[in-house]
């Protein structure tokens, strides 16, 4: 059965919750729709985050980016709601996300949202006795 697109995020625990790391997925295949004219946008969406608890599986991130092909959807507020969807399912220490867009209108556009857990609410982690691990 071909996979359909989903808004559903899937996650895994973070095999290494006592260390800050980072990890950096690029989706160069990304689309939506122009909301105001309906033409095809296209655009390569960066992902960089450190994980507390979780990591996203990368299926699920695929097919999740995949539903908005079919969507209106302006620059700024697709890169947007990518980073709260990301940050509701994952609640990680940081996260940027960056949607760099194809040129359109002979504008080339980059949009960067980003995202840091306040200290007081990350988690403390039992190896170390420190915030930052689940």
């Amino acid at each position: 059965m071909p996979s359909q697109p989903s808004k559903s995020l899937e996650t895994f625990p973070n095999p290494k919750p006592e260390r800050d790391y980072e990890i950096s997925l690029d989706c160069p295949e990304f689309t939506c729709l122009c909301p105001r004219t309906g033409q095809p946008d296209f655009a390569t969406i960066r992902i960089r985050y450190v994980p507390d608890a979780l990591c996203v599986e990368l299926k699920s991130l695929k097919l999740y980016l995949w539903s908005y092909r079919d969507e209106g959807a302006f620059h700024e507020d697709v890169t947007n709601r990518i980073l709260d969807d990301l940050v509701v399912a994952l609640r990680p220490r940081r996260m940027t996300v960056t949607g760099d867009f194809l040129v359109r209108g002979g504008i080339h556009t980059v949009v960067t949202a980003e995202y840091a857990a306040p200290l007081g609410e990350r988690p403390t982690c039992p190896a170390r006795g420190a915030p930052g691990g689940a």
